[in-house]
């Protein structure tokens, strides 16, 4: 008995201490991903050679495929350029609209180039880099509407727009009602076949729509908004060094004129400063 009790004991002792051992090793686990989750991103990303980016790839003329389903467009090239002054390669993740944040915080990607409106709620939970681009609210309605001209008649109107857009939250103040879409094209596709009375949305995109459709385009812009809106980069906050290399290639895109030239590339001016 007294041998049998001996055996029990140190038994039970071995499996107290193998229990130990097995939770520090998972508490170290656990801190070790933590603690390398976004730490040192850019030095990170250096190691790499490669800065990951969120985009669509189905934004005119920001961020769409060419006609050899080559991906390209204004925001596109520009972040091209970026890695290019920063010796990186750049690789595109290509997203919906309204998956884009998901997709940063869930570190699908480092950074986000499509056009992000700076907005103070979304400066809250992300950074930003200097603004590359500078553009106006339209709104936009069919060809042959005769109701709205101004954005005061949005008033129980139906406009096409993607939720998370700077652009839905201008029709909700002037009293429209949100039909949700997944980006541009679906809207102005909306337009066109009269399921909505109207979209807010970016000038230069509606713009290049407008050229690209010709005397053919469906839609008209109706109204503009008076303040030019900023877009820039975003990131993840606490990525301090990844933001200020960002920043230092754009600023030295805009002394030497590179940006300019990119800017003028896709819409004959210079929409890189105000």
């Amino acid at each position: 008995m007294k041998k049998l009790s001996f055996y029990l004991i140190t038994f039970t002792l071995v499996l107290l201490l193998s229990a130990c051992g097995g939770s520090n090793e998972n508490s170290e686990e656990g801190g070790s991903d933590s603690a390398s989750s976004d730490e040192n991103l850019y030095e990170q990303i250096k190691e790499k050679g490669v800065l990951t980016v969120g985009t669509e790839g189905t934004y005119p003329p920001y961020t769409f495929h060419d006609d050899q389903d080559k991906l390209t467009g204004y925001d596109v090239e520009v972040a091209r350029e970026v890695g290019k002054r920063l010796d990186l390669e750049i690789e595109f993740q290509e997203t919906k609209w309204d998956s884009m944040f998901a997709g940063l915080n869930s570190k699908r990607f480092d950074m986000i180039a499509n056009q992000v409106g700076i907005k103070p709620d979304r400066e809250e939970k992300y950074d930003f880099s200097t603004p590359y681009t500078y553009s106006t609210a339209v709104l936009v309605t069919s060809k042959d509407n005769k109701e709205i001209k101004s954005f005061a008649d949005l008033e129980g109107k139906t406009s096409a727009q993607s939720l998370t857009s700077n652009y839905a939250e201008i029709a909700e103040e002037h009293g429209a009602e949100i039909q949700s879409v997944e980006g541009f094209n679906p809207a102005m596709e909306l337009i066109a076949t009269g399921r909505v009375d109207a979209t807010v949305n970016d000038r230069l995109s509606v713009l290049d729509y407008l050229n690209q459709k010709g005397d053919n385009a469906p839609a008209q812009i109706v109204d503009e908004a008076g303040d030019a809106a900023e877009s820039a980069m975003m990131f993840r906050q606490g990525n301090d060094d990844l933001v200020e290399a960002v920043n230092g290639a754009i600023e030295e895109m805009k002394e030497d004129g590179t940006l300019a030239e990119i800017s003028k590339e896709w819409f004959g001016e210079d929409v890189s400063s105000q």
